[in-house]
């Protein structure tokens, strides 16, 4: 009943040189390492593009987030994702205690939650930055 799938492969093989004949003449067997080559070659390109041009600049950005989560101090002015500008009054493991405002109001943000630490610290939120 199932014998022509046994049969298979013994006609494929029969069949695969004169495939090979009419190829065109300059064209590369695959089952050669050339042919091999010049398939996996475009692949591997694509490969290193997308390296070079995505995935290690994202792991640049991530170091540089990472070390300045790690450096935050009592005192530095932050800017959280949420677009809340504070001064850090304390830190725990994974939590900042934020001062807000002009009345001081404490709030506690997860750490990944500040996206940067502002360059000018204000003793008095009411003058104007320059």
């Amino acid at each position: 009943m199932f014998d022509w799938i046994l049969k298979l492969p013994l006609t494929l093989a029969e069949a695969a040189p004169a495939a090979g004949a009419g190829a065109a003449p300059g064209a590369p067997d695959p089952a050669s390492p050339a042919g091999l080559i010049s398939m996996f070659l475009p692949m591997i390109l694509i490969i290193g593009v997308f390296y070079f041009l995505m995935i290690r600049p994202q792991r640049k950005k991530d170091k540089k987030v990472k070390e300045m989560l790690a450096n935050l101090k009592p005192g530095d002015r932050v800017c959280t994702i949420g677009g809340i500008y504070g001064t850090i009054k304390g830190l725990r493991d994974d939590d900042v205690i934020l001062s807000v405002g002009h009345s001081n109001t404490e709030i506690v943000f997860a750490r990944w939650a500040i996206r940067n630490v502002e360059a000018v610290t204000i003793e008095n939120e009411g003058e104007i930055l320059t």
